[in-house]
C-alpha cells in the first residue's frame, strides 16, 4: 500500500467530525470516488450510501447486545491491516514537530502552509534513493 500524501484539506477550527468534514470538503452530488476503492473507519458510517465509488471497504459494526461473526472479525483485521499504512503516513508527518506540538498560530492559512510543507517533505523522504 502507499504511504503517500495524495491530497489535504483545509483545516477544520474547533471540534468536528471527519466524516462532516468529508461531506463538507466533497459534494454528494459529484462523482468524486467514482474510480476509486476507497477504506475507511467506522468514523465513516453511511460512506457507501451517500458516495459512489468503485468499492467501498468499511469495517463491520457490532451491534448492540450482540457480537461479531469469526468471519466479520477477520475481515475486520484484514482491512485494519490495510488502513495500517494510512496511519504510519498520519505518524509519519507529526515526525516533523510543528504538526505534533502545540501550534499557537491564529493565521490558520498560515498553519495550512505548514501542513502541505509537512506533506511535502513526508512524500520526499518516501522517494526511492539511487
Amino acid at each position: 500500500m502507499d504511504k503517500k500524501i495524495h491530497f489535504l484539506s483545509k483545516l477544520f477550527t474547533g471540534k468536528q467530525h471527519d466524516y462532516s468534514a468529508l461531506k463538507e470538503t466533497f459534494d454528494k452530488n459529484k462523482p468524486w470516488f467514482k474510480h476509486l476503492e476507497v477504506r475507511v473507519d467506522l468514523g465513516y458510517q453511511g460512506f457507501d450510501k451517500d458516495y459512489v465509488c468503485k468499492k467501498c471497504c468499511l469495517p463491520h459494526k457490532r451491534k448492540p447486545k450482540s457480537t461479531l461473526t469469526d468471519q466479520q472479525k477477520e475481515e475486520n483485521k484484514q482491512l485494519a491491516s490495510e488502513r495500517v499504512a494510512v496511519e504510519h503516513s498520519f505518524g509519519g508527518m507529526k515526525r516533523f514537530r510543528i504538526l505534533a506540538d502545540r501550534l499557537r498560530l491564529h493565521d490558520l492559512k498560515l498553519y495550512d502552509t505548514a501542513l502541505v510543507v509537512c506533506a511535502g517533505l513526508w512524500n520526499f523522504l518516501l522517494l526511492p534513493t539511487t
